[in-house]
């Protein structure tokens, strides 16, 4: 029987995943679905435009998806991202150049619209209310990039005129852990029990 030696090992393994807390990355807010038919606001050559979002508990932020009205055969290589406790400024959380992939397009005109999705290192957040700010967007051509408005939910401005109807985005992470990790004593008890099945495994497969 040496061959199944190997196999409290194997089951142990298993057992530690199979009761390990899944983390699933969700849509901490949702500022509503694409518009991408009326207007939508410059976000590169020094122009920069802000959108509150807020978060219902404790959570990590860690990307977001957006849609960008490009020129036809563009495609929007980086923008940078900051969150902060108000519009261009206050408590920085965040800020940094975020490399984005672009999903499904549609025409519009001259344009076309896409929706376009960031991540980057989670940055843990209490509930409230904060400002999702995007500027200095990239595309190889240097051709504007502009943020679809959408008329959600959120407050908006622009950093040159001020008060914005909102655009269409969504911010993404995990919602806060709590109840959902396991408490060191729950882990000890966990470990000794995982132990004991290795031990009644290994006797009976050595006997």
């Amino acid at each position: 029987m040496k061959q199944l030696r190997g196999f409290p090992r194997v089951c142990a393994f298993w057992l530690v995943f199979a009761v390990l807390p899944a983390v699933a990355q969700v849509d901490l807010y949702d500022n509503g679905p694409t518009d991408g038919f009326d207007i939508a606001w410059t976000i590169n050559y020094g122009l920069e435009v802000s959108n509150t979002f807020n978060l219902t508990s404790d959570s990590t932020v860690s990307g977001l998806t957006f849609a960008a009205w490009l020129f036809p055969g563009d495609v929007l290589q980086t923008a940078e991202v900051a969150i902060t406790s108000s519009e261009f400024g206050g408590t920085t959380y965040f800020d940094q150049i975020v490399n984005f992939t672009t999903g499904s397009c549609f025409s519009n005109g001259g344009f076309n619209v896409c929706n376009e999705t960031g991540m980057f290192p989670g940055v843990n957040l209490n509930a409230g209310m904060y400002w999702l700010n995007l500027g200095n967007a990239s595309v190889p051509s240097h051709d504007p990039v502009y943020w679809d408005q959408n008329s959600g939910p959120s407050l908006a401005s622009e950093n040159t005129l001020g008060t914005l109807t909102s655009e269409s985005f969504t911010v993404l992470g995990t919602p806060g852990t709590s109840g959902t990790t396991p408490e060191p004593d729950s882990l000890i008890l966990f470990g000794s029990g995982i132990l004991a099945v290795v031990g009644f495994l290994r006797r009976k497969f050595s006997a």
